[in-house]
């Protein structure tokens, strides 16, 4: 029977001889000088800016020609027919500089010994050459059912593309593969979706980012793929000939960009850092007289493809969903109608000149909790510029409707930011212009200020039906407050300021003032709004960076809040912004923190606070002496307390102060009682010893020997020298989740420093020196700023520093060798920036002017140094 030979994709340009002489010295250089010619071309219209989609493609064309050359003399180790396919971005020829080199291996037949040697003389050259491939081998039965459980290799699946090897083993293969049946299409739809949900939930479901991904970021080049899927599954043709360019102009944007990253790391990375934006900018040529102007220019670039690639996603998939064959359209009045796309108007023309009628699109849309129509939204992008906002808001009722809009519901985040993405909103508020894709570059902040602005009115939305159970607190609040449209009303326009770099909360003020006129907000509404944009910051500032639990600082904030309602709305405030700066910023920590100034705050306002000092006679001793237990006598534990400041009753429950009690008995000079407890994430350390030099430091730099991040530490010292210690902080390393014998080896070592029989500067030294703790450039210039108003009892000390190893350690020593007292310390990270506020004494008094100066100088000295000598 005669042998059919197998058909082979691409040209065959070597000769069997030249096939086969790939293992030898000339055949490596043979494949390394047509990878190094192909990697120059590359680079070389990156250079020039030119690195989009022809250039991807060109390069993946050489690489094809590697890859046949190189399965071609990989041919002669098997006779089974068998297909070689590029997969996923190589699939679709995008391939970049670092990009990996996905292939499928199919044979049709099964795989022995001849088939193995086969896959490692296709894949061995290819590591040769130092390229990152991706492989997946299978034979032509299994892909008779879909692999559900590896939805990333269904997807790239879709893709695939032959490269060498016989089309009758790749097309079959491929016709499964490619959702030609309905089952395979919906397990690409359902693997695409998910995929799709679990990388938007990791960006907080926002295209604004300040160094997004280009790749994997919402409005990336993975958006623009799913989209394109989708389209193709799509029954009814919905997207028009302009928002398919729009997608080939988004890619060809992207990949430039991406690009340059490429080339600029030499690595594989996607993500378009503030440390990589002024470069990107350049070889892409936008234009600008500072490389700040440049950046703005491409990061609009960018935030405008993105947004293009995210609303064709969102046609795609509504497209390819079972809603696209339902063409009913319902009439709601006044020009409204309700179509499978969403809200819309029935006679666009009409629409067009009547802009007052624009609101009633969004109203409708959020009553009935569905989006707002592509063809309304365009009919917005076209003409919103046309108008003024007098056009919009022509009387009191269209300014009051407006006013009732702006009241927290679900829908109003996604409302709003349509709003904005269609240029409606800035025209509505010329106010909001100013900060629209405004990024301001820190370590801290992860969006622009127009969409972090936009989050915090989704966190205020989402206390409504809140996913957390501490949450319920907050959200009984939104309930009791008497116009929470005015906290939204706030919430927009707290960062408009942020187009200056000065005062921002200040200039905020200034800007609304021409909105509050023009919405006719009454007088004491007006207050409340210009209270909240003003003031803004200062209840994250009191309990992040001052001792809440301070009776005095809950008297200033009383004060400066002056009611029930403006506390309440404050506090709401103040939880969405937090929660708006990233997702991790709202840790449960800073959340208990924020509820127990506002329960501190709302008692003052209503019931008034007690003495500061801890009395005999006053109502919780009495209590606690009431309930004590048998192995307390009322004397020890009177003892115990007397010369412990007021906050001390209000942070510990009885439990605990019982516990602190007992930890005080038979204390002697350099021992150390202790009791170590975990709450949930954070652990809390009790520490009970005699007053002796460097204390509290100490404590503080073995905690971080064992890599434990630092939330709050306090000391309390009684007036025989008793000192109570408490820190609570988060096991950043695992040292007491992964070290069986971790407590005691933690408990020795803080015996050993507090004793004098180890010293902890050179163990943290020893450490800092090690790879993983290694510093880095610094990005954060110190401050040291002193307080001596803020507090009627402490000189309060502020330090602004790059986080480090053992910040707090060599800090509180430097204050230690100025015999000063810490009675608190607060901690607070913001990215790489350390914020400590340390509330300090001298002699049982405040710092006079002279300590302060002179313990600023040491400190700055220190922070500048790194480790004080002495």
């Amino acid at each position: 029977m005669p042998v059919v030979s197998p058909v082979l994709v691409g040209p065959n340009t070597m000769s069997t001889a030249k096939a086969r002489d790939l293992g030898t010295t000339e055949g490596r250089r043979r494949l390394t000088a047509l990878l190094s010619a192909a990697r120059e071309e590359f680079v070389v219209d990156v250079q020039r800016g030119a690195g989009g989609r022809v250039a991807h493609a060109r390069f993946a064309d050489h690489l094809d020609e590697l890859i046949r050359q190189i399965v071609d003399a990989a041919r002669t180790h098997t006779e089974t027919p068998v297909a070689v396919a590029a997969l996923g971005g190589y699939g679709r020829r995008t391939l970049c500089l670092q990009s990996d080199i996905d292939l499928l291996i199919v044979f049709d037949g099964r795989i022995g010994r001849p088939e193995e040697r086969f896959v490692k003389s296709v894949l061995h050259p290819l590591w040769d050459l130092r390229l990152t491939v991706g492989h997946q081998v299978r034979v032509l039965k299994d892909f008779d059912q879909p692999e559900r459980d590896n939805p990333e290799f269904l997807l790239a699946l879709f893709d695939a593309r032959l490269l060498a090897g016989d089309e009758a083993v790749f097309e079959p293969a491929q016709e499964k593969f490619r959702g030609s049946s309905v089952d395979c299409r919906e397990e690409i739809l359902e693997a695409l979706l998910q995929l799709t949900e679990q990388r938007h939930e990791q960006s907080n479901y926002t295209i604004y980012q300040l160094e997004p991904d280009v790749k994997d970021s919402p409005g990336g080049l993975r958006d623009v793929v799913a989209a394109r899927i989708l389209l193709s599954f799509a029954e009814t043709v919905t997207s028009d000939t302009m928002d398919r360019q729009r997608l080939d102009q988004a890619e060809d944007f992207l990949l430039r960009g991406r690009s340059v990253l490429h080339l600029a790391t030499n690595r594989n990375l996607n993500v378009l850092s503030h440390d990589l934006q002024e470069r990107v900018a350049e070889r892409l040529r936008y234009q600008g007289a500072q490389p700040q102007q440049r950046v703005e220019a491409l990061m609009g670039a960018y935030f405008r493809h993105a947004r293009n690639v995210n609303r064709a996603l969102d046609r795609a998939h509504r497209a390819a969903g079972p809603s696209a064959r339902d063409t009913t359209r319902v009439a709601l009045g006044l020009n409204l109608e309700l179509t499978a796309d969403g809200i819309g108007f029935v006679d666009r023309q009409q629409a067009a000149g009547d802009p007052a009628s624009w609101l009633g699109v969004f109203e409708a849309a959020i009553d009935r909790r569905v989006p707002v129509s592509d063809d309304a939204l365009s009919l917005f992008e076209t003409y919103a510029a046309r108008y003024t906002p007098l056009d919009y808001l022509p009387s009191s009722a269209e300014r009051q409707r407006l006013r009732r809009f702006l009241r927290p519901r679900p829908g109003l985040y996604a409302r709003l930011s349509e709003m904005h993405d269609c240029g409606l909103l800035p025209r509505l508020f010329p106010e909001f212009q100013a900060i629209s894709y405004r990024v301001i570059r820190d370590f801290y902040h992860k969006y622009t200020v127009d969409e972090h602005t936009l989050l915090t009115v989704r966190g205020i939305e989402r206390l409504l039906s809140p996913a957390q159970r501490s949450r319920e607190r907050f959200s009984s609040l939104l309930g009791e407050l008497r116009s929470p449209g005015l906290l939204v009303l706030a919430l927009l326009f707290a960062d408009v300021g942020k187009w200056k770099d000065d005062n921002h909360a200040e200039e905020s003020v200034r800007m609304v003032q021409t909105v509050l006129d023009r919405l006719e907000v009454t007088p004491e509404g007006r207050q409340d709004v210009e209270f909240l944009i003003g003031q803004h910051l200062q209840m994250s500032r009191a309990a992040f960076r001052r001792d809440s639990e301070d009776p005095a600082v809950v008297r200033q904030f009383a004060a400066l809040v002056g009611t029930e309602e403006r506390l309440k709305m404050l506090c709401l405030m103040t939880v969405a912004d937090v929660e708006a700066v990233s997702t991790e910023t709202l840790t449960a920590w800073k959340e208990e923190l924020l509820w127990r100034l506002y329960v501190d705050t709302y008692n003052h306002l209503t019931l008034g606070y007690g003495d500061e000092m801890i009395e005999r006679g006053q109502a919780a001793v009495a209590a606690l002496q009431a309930t004590r237990p048998d192995d307390l006598t009322e004397a020890e534990l009177a003892r115990f307390l007397e010369g412990f400041p007021q906050r001390y009753l209000a942070f510990f429950d009885a439990v605990h102060i019982y516990r602190h009690a007992r930890l005080s008995r038979d204390i002697h000079p350099d021992e150390v009682h202790l009791f170590l407890e975990q709450k949930g994430e954070v652990w809390e350390l009790s520490v009970v010893t005699l007053d002796k030099p460097y204390l509290f430091s100490n404590i503080s730099g073995v905690l971080s020997y064992f890599g434990m991040d630092i939330l709050r530490g306090s000391a309390m010292t009684s007036p025989a020298g008793l000192v109570l210690d408490i820190f609570q902080f988060t096991d950043h390393e695992g040292f007491f989740r992964f070290n069986p014998d971790a407590t005691p080896q933690f408990e020795k070592l803080l015996q050993d420093v507090v004793a004098g029989r180890q010293d902890v500067t050179e163990l943290l030294q020893r450490k800092e020196s090690g790879f993983r703790h290694r510093r880095g450039p610094r990005r954060v210039s110190p401050v040291v700023n002193f307080d001596n108003e803020h507090s009627q009892r402490y000189t309060v000390l502020e330090i602004v520093a790059q986080d480090a190893l053992g910040l707090l350690y060599r800090i509180s020593r430097v204050i230690s060798r100025h015999g000063c007292d810490v009675d608190l310390v607060l901690i607070s990270t913001e990215g790489n920036k350390a914020i400590d506020v340390f509330h300090l004494t001298k002699a049982a008094a405040k710092l006079s002017e002279p300590a302060q100066m002179a313990l600023k100088e040491d400190l700055e000295r220190m922070l500048e140094e790194g480790y004080e000598t002495h």
